[in-house]
């Protein structure tokens, strides 16, 4: 090999691997102070895409996660109103088959009636008050034409939402549960002074309705027994029972759909989980491995920092020869 002076190849050589164990060592300490392997796109292009693309759909996961938690408090909400609604109504059933025993009389008959129309007023005031988020749940303005979606996946698809049928949240106030009984109504009507109740949920919608099941009919300020046989108090039990017949079976309902959100809840831990565990493999730093190499990289850069200096020296060897 050529003295020469001008060209140091092997200060050169020497100078490439310090750089190259410089850089080495400064990935090693970014990726063992990051926590990852992959920090820019330099680092593994392909890996660096799907990465991406995992962290937005872990993301999107636990959102969905969060939805379909949200989506089992409203339906627990909702169950647990529908649960008073039902102790009210089987009291008003035991009031009315309690007035239907012909050993009781005006004054007995009004105390029932009395707490009837107490509890009736109570399920109005509880299907009113029933909301979530602002929601109404069992009174006008539910979202009771199309119903509610609950978005527990990552797409628009059906298989990333589960519908809540409207019926769910149908009027459950006194006029939603007995309105449409025109039985009922018909006795009703009768202890009203066979006038018709234009608003069941006020004062004198309760009233009425509370005679009707406990066998009174209004009369002026008072209460008196009523005569009509057809209008006895235990004509109206079927009433109660188709009330308590429609929230049973709304309950129901809320039970099964709250079983598929759990369902999703656990199906979408599953998914983030394992979709979790591939995005560590995938970026996350083995520092036992990377610790190897961060001591490999320092070594070479000190050995090629003391060697740099031995070969910068070396074209001062061609002065012997002068």
């Amino acid at each position: 090999m050529a003295l020469v002076i001008n060209t140091n190849l092997a200060s050169i050589m020497v100078r490439h691997n310090l750089n190259a164990a410089t850089t080495a060592l400064n990935k090693s300490l970014e990726r063992m102070t990051t926590g990852y392997k992959i920090n820019h796109a330099n680092d593994n292009a392909a890996g660096f895409s799907i990465m991406n693309n995992w962290t937005t759909k872990i993301g999107s996961l636990d959102i969905a996660a969060d939805n379909a938690s949200m989506g089992n408090d409203l339906l627990s909400t909702s169950e647990e109103n529908y649960s008073l609604l039902t102790t009210h109504l089987q009291r008003i059933r035991d009031l009315t088959e309690q007035a239907s025993n012909g050993t009781y009389g005006s004054v007995s008959l009004k105390a029932m009636r009395s707490e009837v129309q107490a509890r009736l007023e109570e399920i109005s005031r509880v299907a009113v008050n029933a909301e979530f988020n602002d929601i109404k749940l069992m009174s006008k303005g539910a979202p009771s034409t199309n119903g509610l979606s609950l978005q527990i996946g990552l797409d628009a698809t059906n298989d990333s939402v589960i519908k809540l049928s409207s019926d769910l949240f149908n009027d459950a106030t006194v006029s939603g549960l007995f309105h449409d009984n025109t039985a009922f109504m018909a006795i009703a009507k009768k202890a009203n002074n066979n006038q018709d109740i234009s608003e069941i949920n006020s004062e004198d919608g309760y009233k009425a309705l509370s005679a009707a099941f406990t066998g009174l009919k209004i009369s002026g300020n008072d209460f008196v027994k009523q005569t009509d046989p057809a209008a006895k108090p235990s004509a109206t039990l079927a009433a109660i029972d188709a009330a308590l017949s429609e929230i049973s079976s709304r309950t129901t309902r809320l039970g099964a759909a709250q079983s598929r959100v759990d369902s999703a809840i656990s199906a979408i831990d599953v998914r983030s989980t394992n979709l979790t565990s591939s995005l560590s493999t995938l970026r996350d730093t083995d520092v036992a491995e990377e610790s190897s190499k961060y001591i490999q990289a320092q070594i070479l850069q000190q050995a090629s920092a003391t060697l740099l200096a031995t070969a910068n020296q070396a074209p001062s060897v061609a002065l012997n020869l002068l």
